[in-house]
């Protein structure tokens, strides 16, 4: 079975020229998500954009979300997309956590979209080994925890 039987069919998608202020407005009412696939015109995905990338990529740099363009702030290196046909939700898994990402696009042969699976998705459908591998990329991804202080000896 292919991933896009588990994943959202309805992907939230904008061209690469679109303000990040209209991508703001977006993902908070209109959509509420937390993240776009930029696309080009033939549908073909060129990169996401997530609200992390909005604050640290607009807002913190005091830019104008009115004139700064998806194409602007998108991460350069590409976007790691899952082909329908190579698998299912264990190879989807592996993937991300291979490559340390926590939303992938999902295309057919042609590279067209034709959804999208999250991590935040998959926490929803699985359960123990597959929670495991999750966690191990979720903390792959993240800052290190500090350690616990221990707790003062009382007198």
């Amino acid at each position: 079975m292919g991933i896009v039987k588990c994943c959202r069919e309805q992907v939230v998608a904008v061209s690469p020229d679109t303000p990040a202020v209209e991508v703001a407005r977006i993902m908070g009412g209109e959509k509420n998500v937390g993240s776009v696939v930029v696309v080009t015109g033939d549908n073909r995905p060129t990169g996401i954009v997530t609200d992390r990338d909005l604050a640290i990529r607009v807002t913190a740099q005091e830019r104008n979300p009115g004139e700064v363009r998806v194409s602007d702030i998108l991460t350069r290196g590409g976007v790691i997309t899952f082909r329908d046909s190579m698998g299912g939700i264990y190879e989807a898994i592996q993937k991300m956590t291979a490559e340390g990402i926590r939303r992938m696009p999902i295309v057919d042969d042609g590279g067209k979209l034709i959804g999208i699976i999250t991590m935040d998705d998959i926490v929803r459908m699985l359960g123990g080994e597959e929670m495991a591998a999750i966690a191990k990329n979720i903390e792959k991804q993240s800052p290190p925890m500090p350690e616990a202080a221990a707790p003062p000896i009382p007198m």
